[in-house]
C-alpha cells in the first residue's frame, strides 16, 4: 500500500492525498491551491498520475481547498465515484459553480482591461466544466461502512468544522487509515463537536492551527464593540467571510445582539449569493446543526440578501453606516473586493477578519499590516481599521487537535501532519510526541510512503 501527498502538505490549501492498494486508487479530497503565486500555479499543473486511473474520490467537506480541483480532475479524465455526505454534496455544488463563475468573470475582466500577463487570460475551469462533476456524486450516511471494493471500505464520521464535514476511516489490507479532514471546535456556535476516532493504524491529521491556541475571548462581545465603534464614526463594517457556515455563524451572533438591543438598527447585508443559498442547506439538513428551523427563518429576516451585482453597486454607494458580510473569506476574489475597492481607503471603515488566512492571500496581508492592497491590477491604500476575531474560526486549535487524538485505543504506527504550514505542523508534531509518544511525520509535497 502506498500513500502519496499531492497537495495540502506544507501548506493549508490544495488538499489531495492518494492511497493505492491492490490496483485500486483512492483520492482523499481534491482541493484547489490558494495564496502565494507558486501555490496557485500548481492548480494548472497535471497530477503526477492520470486522473482516469483514479477509482474513487472521498470528500471530507465542501470548502474550496478540499473540493475546488474536482472540475479539473473530471475534465482530465476522472470517471469514478465521488463519495460525500448530503450537505457536502450541496455545498460543493455551490462552491464549484461560484468559483467557476468568479474565474470566468475575472478572466473576462483581465482580457478587457489588459492587466493579465497572458495574451488571453483563461479561467481555471468554466461553469460548464464544474457541472460535469455533479453526476459523479454518491451520497453516504455517516457512521455506516461503505464498500468501495471487495476488501476496501470507508466510514465517514462527523468532524464539526462546517455542516456536513467528516473525517474518514478507510479500512484496507487489515489496516485502518484515518483522515481527519478539517477538525472543528468543541464549542462551535452552530455545529456539533467532532467525533474522535477509536482505532487507527495511520492518522492523517490537519495542523492548520497546530501552533496556536484560540484566545479565551467573547467573539460576540468583540463583534458588538467593533460595530458600535464603527457606526459612531459613521463608518461601514465589512466582514470577508466564507459563504458556508462562517457567514451563518456571524449572522447568528448579529441576530442575537440585535434581539438583545446591543447593536444599532442599520442595514445588515449578506452579499454572497452562495451564502444565501447556504441558508437553504441549513434548513434542509436540520440534524447537522444546532439551530431550529424557526431560528433559521427568524435569523434570515434580519438581513438584506443581495444577489444581483446591480444591488451590490447600490449598497456600495449608499453612504449610511452598515454591516456587510461578503465572500470570499480570504479576500482572494468575489464580491468583497468590490466593497474593499471603495471602502479600504476610508479611515472610518472597519474590516473584520474572522477565519484562517492562508499565506499570500490578501486577508493575510491585511492582518500583517499591509499599507496597500492590489485588486484587479491596481493598488489601493489601506486606511481602514483592520481587526480580527479569532473566536469565530471554524478550525480547532492546538488543544482541540490534541484532544481529537485522545480516544484512540491503540498506538498508531505513524501520524502524518498535513494541511498546515511548516511551523504549525512541526510544533504540533512535538506536542503529539510529548503527550502521546506517537511517531509523527510532516510530509513534503509530492512525498510517497509505503505503509
Amino acid at each position: 500500500m502506498k500513500v502519496k501527498f499531492i497537495g495540502g502538505a506544507g501548506t493549508v490549501t490544495g488538499s489531495k492525498t492518494l492511497v493505492e492498494s491492490n490496483g485500486i486508487r483512492i483520492l482523499i479530497d481534491c482541493g484547489q491551491f490558494q495564496g502565494i503565486k507558486p501555490l496557485r500555479e500548481l492548480n494548472w499543473e497535471p497530477l503526477p498520475i492520470l486522473p482516469s486511473t483514479i477509482d474513487f474520490v472521498l470528500l471530507t467537506h465542501g470548502h474550496l481547498d478540499h473540493c475546488g480541483w474536482l472540475p479539473r480532475l473530471v475534465n482530465q479524465g476522472f470517471k469514478g465515484k465521488i463519495y460525500c455526505t448530503s450537505p457536502t454534496k450541496d455545498i460543493t455544488k455551490l462552491i464549484l459553480l461560484d468559483s467557476a463563475k468568479i474565474q470566468e468573470e475575472e478572466a473576462n475582466k483581465a482580457n478587457q482591461e489588459h492587466y493579465s500577463k497572458h495574451k488571453i487570460a483563461e479561467p481555471l475551469y468554466t461553469v460548464e466544466q464544474a457541472e460535469k462533476v455533479f453526476p459523479l456524486f454518491r451520497v453516504i450516511k455517516i457512521n455506516e461502512p461503505i464498500p468501495l471494493d471487495a476488501e476496501i471500505s470507508a466510514v465517514f464520521i462527523n468532524a464539526g468544522h462546517i455542516i456536513g464535514a467528516c473525517s474518514i476511516e478507510l479500512m484496507l489490507e487489515n489496516k485502518t487509515l484515518v483522515f481527519s479532514g478539517d477538525i472543528g471546535r468543541d464549542n462551535d456556535v452552530l455545529v456539533y463537536p467532532p467525533t474522535k476516532p477509536k482505532k487507527a493504524d495511520y492518522v492523517f491529521l490537519e495542523s492548520t492551527y497546530g501552533n496556536r491556541l484560540h484566545p479565551d475571548t467573547d467573539a460576540k462581545l468583540e463583534l458588538e464593540t467593533y460595530i458600535n465603534n464603527t457606526v459612531e464614526k459613521g463608518g461601514t463594517v465589512i466582514i470577508p467571510s466564507f459563504a458556508v457556515e462562517r457567514a451563518q455563524s456571524i449572522m447568528y451572533l448579529l441576530w442575537q445582539l440585535k434581539k438583545e438591543g446591543k447593536i444599532p438598527t442599520i442595514p445588515y447585508i449578506i452579499d454572497t449569493p452562495m451564502g444565501i443559498s447556504a441558508l437553504d442547506i441549513f434548513t434542509n439538513n436540520p440534524k447537522w446543526h444546532k439551530l431550529s428551523l424557526e431560528e433559521c427563518y427568524e435569523m434570515a429576516k434580519m438581513f438584506a440578501l443581495v444577489s444581483d451585482y446591480q444591488e451590490t453597486m447600490q449598497t456600495i454607494f449608499d453612504k449610511q453606516p452598515k454591516v456587510v458580510i461578503a465572500a470570499s473569506g480570504m479576500v482572494t476574489g468575489g464580491r468583497v473586493l468590490s466593497y474593499l475597492e471603495h471602502y479600504i481607503g476610508l479611515p472610518q471603515t472597519t474590516v473584520i477578519i474572522v477565519g484562517y488566512q492562508a499565506e499570500g492571500t490578501r486577508g493575510r496581508k491585511l492582518l500583517e499590516g499591509a499599507r496597500e492592497i492590489k485588486m484587479y491590477g491596481k493598488y489601493y491604500p489601506v486606511l481602514a481599521n483592520i481587526l480580527e476575531i479569532e473566536g469565530l474560526s471554524a478550525h480547532g486549535d492546538q488543544k482541540d487537535l490534541l484532544n481529537w487524538l485522545s480516544a484512540l485505543e491503540n498506538k498508531p504506527k505513524k501520524v502524518f501532519l498535513v494541511h498546515g504550514e511548516n511551523e504549525p505542523a512541526d510544533e504540533l508534531r512535538i506536542k503529539i510526541q510529548e503527550k502521546y509518544g506517537f511517531d509523527c511525520t510532516v510530509p513534503l509535497m509530492g512525498q510517497e510512503f509505503d505503509l
